[in-house]
């Protein structure tokens, strides 16, 4: 067995100088197709790779052309904004690009300083809080959450583009006894009745780490039984009802089936903080299915001690008996493999081929390991493998 208990924009722009001297070109409004307006737009997006660009049309609704004119008016707004912003002092109150096309907008609490933000080449809005007064506010508010323990007002924020902080809960009338009860200005806050419930999200990733305990075994492959996601693993890494928590020590999921001996199979049912996702460490193909590579096929295995090691399969339907007891059906092969490996990925191309059970030798020697093949898994749990 191999279970271990060790743990383990593009940037170019217009130069700025103080605030009222040099007005950036057309940022608040259209584009003219000028010689320098064209310079500048190739030189803003220069290095920009075409996926990105790409990404932008899909995402935000643009054209090739629109999508270049934004890099190139945001990366003009990002050199513009700290000279405004130090030039305000105690009135700045915050400053954002339009939705379209990125114009530079700057929020301010002084009217004296309108005429100057609007020279610079920003356009300028009159408001009644600074950012210093909303992030003061923003702070008693996050205390006051942080006792709640998140339940009452679990997103909190400062809004620029509405002057607030702004309170997103589930619970409106609570939230508002919660700000009332921070001594923070109400008129400074503004609350969002909101269905966001956020956690953080990881990563189901074959060959990452998984704890048990004082434990440490490998994830096997992703699966899904029904709509519970989970993976696949070995059965000595843990009996059912066994929590574990993920490489980053973060609560991950529990033993939903697990057999050892006799076989050395087990999957874990996860929790909604983690994603299954069809990858392998250190393959550079994604999961396609499961069908079985015959005896003589290369064979690579992932797992959180030795990382990614490649072999040969050289016989299935082996038995080995450990001290434990004997397993029977697994697949011999002439991949390395350490403690810790224990539950990893084996694939042969883009076909997921098992989990590793055990073996002998090292990964600085040379050795033999033994996986559990996969397809016994997924049918004596009814589970689906991830695919890509």
């Amino acid at each position: 067995m191999l279970r271990s208990r060790r743990t383990a924009i593009a940037a170019a722009a217009v130069a700025v100088a103080a605030l009222g001297v040099t007005t950036l070109p057309s940022v608040a409004g259209a584009q003219q197709a000028t010689p320098d307006r064209t310079a500048a737009v190739e030189k803003a997006t220069e290095g920009v790779s075409s996926g990105l660009l790409k990404a932008m049309e899909r995402d935000l609704g643009l054209t090739a052309d629109q999508a270049k004119v934004r890099i190139t008016n945001e990366a003009e707004a990002l050199k513009l904004e700290p000279t405004v912003r130090k030039d305000l002092g105690a009135a700045f109150a915050g400053s954002w690009v339009t939705q379209k096309s990125a114009d530079l907008v700057v929020a301010t609490t002084d009217k004296s300083q309108l005429a100057s933000i609007e020279k610079a080449g920003a356009t300028a809005k009159l408001v009644d809080h600074n950012v210093k007064s909303l992030e003061k506010a923003l702070k008693k508010l996050d205390t006051a959450a942080e006792k709640s323990a998140g339940t009452v007002a679990p997103v909190r924020y400062l809004d620029v583009k509405t002057n607030k902080v702004v309170v997103l809960s589930a619970k409106p009338a609570e939230a508002k006894k919660l700000v009332a009860a921070s001594g923070v200005d109400a008129g400074s806050v503004q609350v969002v009745k909101s269905d966001e419930a956020p956690q953080p999200m990881y990563n189901l990733v074959g060959g990452d780490a998984y704890y048990m305990g004082g434990g440490r075994c490998s994830v096997g492959f992703s699966v899904r039984q029904g709509s519970t996601p989970g993976f696949a693993t070995a059965g000595h890494c843990g009996t059912v009802g066994t929590s574990t928590s993920g490489y980053n020590q973060v609560s991950q999921g529990t033993f939903r089936g697990s057999v050892f001996p006799g076989s050395d199979r087990a999957w874990v049912a996860v929790n909604s903080n983690w994603t299954p996702t069809p990858t392998v460490n250190g393959s550079g193909s994604r999961v396609a299915g499961s069908q079985q590579a015959p005896v003589g096929s290369s064979i690579c295995r992932s797992g959180s001690t030795t990382g990614w090691h490649c072999g040969t399969i050289q016989q299935h339907g082996t038995s080995v008996t450990y001290p434990q007891g004997t397993i029977s059906g697994v697949t011999r092969t002439s991949v390395c493999a350490e403690p810790g490996d224990s539950g990893g990925s084996y694939i042969s191309g883009s076909q997921a081929q098992g989990v590793t059970s055990g073996g002998s030798g090292n990964c600085s020697s040379g050795g033999t390991t033994y996986h559990q093949p996969i397809n016994p898994i997924l049918s004596a749990w009814n589970l689906t493998l991830v695919t890509g």
